[in-house]
């Protein structure tokens, strides 16, 4: 399936590993036109320099710097001709008992993953408006669907964004301006080992049974990949969904209970 997007300049945030990276090499197989944004710099340049190789067609630029810092999101907007496709995407706050989640570490969990997200969204809507064209996905988490132990912070802010994005998609559909929030649960990411090995720690368990245990529950029976990951957000990001908005696509292996 053509995704009809070659050609358009897309942002990716925390690009450099994991689901982020999938979705950047996703896009850039589609022929989109990227900017990639990190925290770490070598890691991005390596992560850039690996992507371009495999598709030497695209123009690839990156940034590096911290995404809740307004400076880093106005000079990322300035990089490109124009923004078709926004890919928010930002590392969940370290576990924890909500008994010491602090006034600090709230506000932090806010800035990156609802604050910083939702002035990149403000930022590159009207341009979408205006060329009656625009791709927004953020990566949220399944714990927005289904809560997971000793990740408040992160399930609140993020559940937060889910809020925010259901209510201006409804504005901006008519202007082929599309929201949606993919929600992956368990891939094989930095993330689901540090939360499984904080899990271990706590638990006072090995970490090697503690991973064996998390994937046989799931009903897959393994973790997903990034390039899974990514797939789906490349469709997401395709002419083909512009009657579809506000909806929270869930990628869990089957792990979610209900039926809706």
């Amino acid at each position: 399936m053509d995704l009809g997007i070659r050609g358009k300049w897309g942002i990716v945030e925390a690009a450099s590993k994991g689901l982020g990276k999938g979705s950047a090499a996703a896009l850039a197989a589609e022929g989109v036109n990227l900017i990639l944004n990190a925290r770490g710099k070598e890691t991005l340049e390596d992560t850039a320099a690996e992507i371009k190789e495999a598709n030497p067609d695209i123009q690839l630029l990156t940034f590096a710097g911290d995404i809740t810092e307004p400076q880093v999101r106005d000079a990322l907007i300035k990089m490109a001709p124009q923004i078709d496709i926004l890919v928010t995407n930002a590392g969940g706050p370290a576990p924890g008992n909500f008994r010491t989640d602090t006034r600090e570490r709230w506000l932090a969990a806010l800035e990156a993953q609802l604050i910083g997200h939702a002035d990149m969204i403000t930022k590159v809507v009207d341009g979408m408006v205006a060329r009656k064209f625009g791709r927004i996905v953020n990566i949220t988490s399944a714990s927005v669907k289904m809560p997971v132990e000793n990740l408040g912070l992160s399930t609140a802010a993020r559940m937060a964004l889910t809020g925010f994005a259901s209510t201006i998609s409804r504005e901006l559909v008519q202007h082929n301006v599309v929201i949606n929030n993919l929600l992956p649960g368990p891939f094989e990411t930095d993330r689901l080992t540090g939360n499984m090995r904080f899990a271990a720690e706590q638990a006072g368990e090995a970490y090697e049974d503690v991973y064996a245990a998390r994937v046989s529950k799931n009903p897959a029976k393994r973790f997903g990949t990034a390039e899974e990951f990514g797939a789906v957000c490349a469709f997401l990001c395709s002419t083909h969904v512009g009657f579809m908005t506000a909806q929270n696509v869930l990628m869990d292996g089957g792990a979610f209970p209900g039926n809706i």
